[in-house]
């Protein structure tokens, strides 16, 4: 069992970047894939990156850039920050994912550990 906690949420101005973060409550980090989703109201969650230990596995082309440490902790950087970014942000964990192309990173069912979300509002 993997609790993922996520920080860093809030409400900022249209143009403005935000660093979230997620800290995984394992020992096992380093062998656990983690990806960054969200959820738009109203919407499906939507994938945004995910990163192996070895290096990021998948991304979505645009402002988001994710990074992880050595001890348990991975963050999601989003730069020029938009009104439609507004939405809740989620960190994922599956464990010992290797091999996969894209479409397994983008599908949040194969993602077996979640964390409650943060908040993100972007005002124009």
């Amino acid at each position: 069992q993997v609790r993922l906690v996520e920080s860093g949420g809030g409400s900022v101005q249209a143009g403005n970047s935000l660093r979230l973060s997620c800290t995984a409550e394992t020992r096992a980090f380093p062998t656990y894939t983690m990806a960054w989703f969200r959820q738009m109201p109203g919407k499906e969650r939507e994938f945004l990156t995910a990163i192996r230990w070895s290096g990021v596995a998948d991304s979505v082309a645009g402002r988001f850039t994710m990074s992880r440490d050595a001890k348990s902790q991975t963050f999601l950087q989003i730069s020029n920050l938009l009104p439609e970014d507004t939405g809740t942000y989620y960190c994922a964990a599956q464990k010992g994912v290797a091999g996969k192309g894209n479409s397994y990173y983008r599908d949040a069912r194969n993602y077996a550990y979640w964390g409650q979300g943060t908040q993100v509002t972007v005002s124009s």
